[in-house]
């Protein structure tokens, strides 16, 4: 995996350079397919008499999704150690996901044992019913009345999952999406996050209130 660091407002010494060859190991063993490691360490200094501190991004890239992690603090080795954790856990709890998916399939699925389809409440037309449709024993009723749009707009549904804002970051990052919807932990708001330019972030939240009467009577 190649390593590239690079430094905003502050040199970036050999024996930070040693540190993180030594600390991004654990990164390749959870992630043996990454092909780069982009580190981004950033200086600020503030004129309100408060104590800089420095920022240390990590991008992880290779053939799946991007996978960021970010920390801040006052020493550059401590931010680095924080983000690397943020980093490991994001692709721990990736692998995790992998791991119970194949053991745990979602979804409709053919097993080949017994020839069915599993997770999914469809049940397989017979032999029988099928040859009565072709013959036209069994009658096919077309809705004439359904409007025909030349739009397709596609549906898809997903359980609700509390969680933090910082969580969504996070998931929104691991899946490589633009945004990530979520129900907020801490309002119990539906809401959404969603990428910016540079590395800011935007919340979107929707806010609960009753129906107008004019929709309740209708």
């Amino acid at each position: 995996m190649e390593t590239s660091i690079v430094g905003v407002g502050v040199s970036i010494s050999d024996r930070f350079r040693t540190v993180v060859e030594e600390k991004t190991a654990r990164i390749q063993t959870l992630a043996p397919k990454a092909q780069r490691l982009e580190i981004k360490v950033t200086h600020r200094a503030y004129r309100n008499g408060r104590v800089p501190d420095e920022t240390v991004e990590l991008t992880l890239l290779g053939k799946g999704p991007v996978v960021r992690a970010e920390a801040v603090d006052t020493d550059k080795f401590t931010a680095l150690d924080l983000a690397l954790d943020k980093l490991a856990e994001q692709l721990r709890r990736a692998k995790e996901k992998r791991i119970d998916g194949r053991h745990h399939p979602r979804g409709a699925h053919f097993e080949k044992g017994s020839g069915a389809l599993e997770g999914i409440d469809v049940q397989p037309a017979s032999a029988d019913v099928l040859h009565a449709v072709a013959t036209g024993a069994i009658p096919v009723v077309e809705d004439d009345d359904e409007a025909y749009s030349p739009v397709v707009i596609r549906t898809k549904n997903f359980d609700a999952e509390w969680m933090t804002v910082e969580e969504a970051v996070d998931r929104m990052e691991l899946v490589g999406h633009d945004f990530f919807l979520f129900v907020d932990a801490r309002t119990d708001h539906p809401s959404v996050v969603y990428r910016r330019k540079g590395w800011d972030y935007g919340v979107i939240s929707l806010t609960t209130a009753a129906p107008p009467a004019e929709a309740l009577a209708s």
